[in-house]
């Protein structure tokens, strides 16, 4: 055998103690090595003819395992993608990490993770890190809009694509945010609130500006005054949302709707306004974004906007490893509106006179 050519075996080792080969498979099944191969190529789409079962039958009686390092190898790369996440504890990222690494095994690819707390030099130092153990690609979740990151990335030419936020240059897969804050602000109008405020998430995100794009555009076509004090500026997460959630439900005036631009924000107002003795859904209505598991099963079913993990996931795998350049950088996935108890008309049960959508202003 050529030195340099990888062997086509697996990891595991047949009765004599040798491991289990791609030509032990083929002579049990009755088929060539390239056959075999094909056929427990996991990112090829699966064979159902007779002869595909018969291999795959066969290579797990004989307990084959593919050698990922000889797979690798032959192919140019190590079959890994680096995923860089702000935070594991941040709910929707760990989510959105277990969806890439479905999506990538999809693929063939093995998918691992590390964490930037949100800090452009941590996110520097864990992206070089991932890069030092050869990944073949980064997807980044961590995109801010001062970040300096996917731009190096461009100018070393490594395989990256951006996912949930985007810097509007990078090859990027998230949701459209925009519309998405129009959603929730809208139901919230359609209601017949009128006070309603906004957690609206960190600044630097393009995710929360535009998210508050959103909001802004569905209160001015209703022709409802934005109140500045409440358009509160705050981190992603459930403490801030409880901080920040609490100040705004003790100011002199309280709006009667809060819409919270991820739904880790909404549970802190949810704390925020259980410490208060406010009811939501009754006293305060509240919408939160990303529907992740756990809104649905709160003991006041939380009102979110939905977004598809898997679907963006699916999406920011593909661009990473597409070798055509997409005519738009950023592919948009529609968000859909999810209403649940958390919201209802204003406690009075007036519901104001607010100019409809297709409504033409004076």
């Amino acid at each position: 055998m050529d030195p340099k050519i990888p062997s086509q075996q697996g990891t595991f080792r047949n009765a004599g103690g040798k491991p289990v080969t791609l030509q032990d498979v083929a002579l049990a099944a009755d088929v060539s090595i390239s056959t075999v191969s094909r056929v427990l190529d996991e990112r090829l789409p699966p064979s159902r003819s007779k002869a595909a079962e018969r291999v795959r039958k066969v290579a797990q009686e004989l307990g084959y395992r593919r050698d990922i390092m000889a797979s690798s190898l032959r192919r140019g790369g190590t079959g890994t993608i680096g995923v860089l996440v702000p935070r594991l504890s941040d709910t929707v990222m760990a989510l959105i990490y277990e969806a890439v690494f479905r999506a990538a095994a999809r693929k063939g690819y093995f998918a691992i993770v590390t964490t930037s707390g949100d800090d452009p030099i941590q996110e520097q130092s864990a992206a070089e890190s991932l890069l030092d153990r050869r990944v073949d690609g980064l997807i980044l979740a961590t995109s801010r809009l001062d970040d300096q990151l996917p731009a190096q990335l461009r100018q070393r030419n490594i395989p990256h694509a951006l996912i949930l936020r985007t810097d509007g240059v990078s090859r990027s897969a998230v949701g459209d945010d925009e519309q998405g804050g129009y959603l929730a602000t809208r139901h919230l109008i359609d209601l017949g609130h009128r006070d309603i405020g906004l957690l609206a998430g960190p600044g630097f995100t393009s995710s929360a500006r535009d998210r508050q794009r959103g909001y802004r555009r569905a209160m001015n076509e209703a022709g409802i005054p934005i109140r500045p004090e409440w358009v509160c500026a705050s981190e992603y997460g459930i403490e801030s949302g409880e901080t920040v959630g609490f100040a705004l439900l003790t100011g002199k005036h309280r709006p009667s709707a809060v819409f919270a631009v991820n739904d880790d924000l909404a549970i802190g107002v949810m704390a925020a306004a259980h410490r208060l003795g406010i009811v939501i859904g009754q006293e305060l209505s509240l919408v939160g974004y990303n529907d992740i598991p756990l809104a649905a099963r709160l003991p006041i079913p939380l009102t979110s906007v939905h977004m598809p993990f898997d679907h963006l996931a699916s999406l920011a795998v593909e661009l990473l490893l597409s070798s055509t350049e997409p005519s738009d950088p950023i592919t948009r996935v529609m968000p859909s509106l999810i209403p649940r108890a958390s919201t209802m008309p204003p406690a009075s049960g007036q519901i104001p006179s607010v100019r409809g959508i297709h409504e033409k202003t004076p």
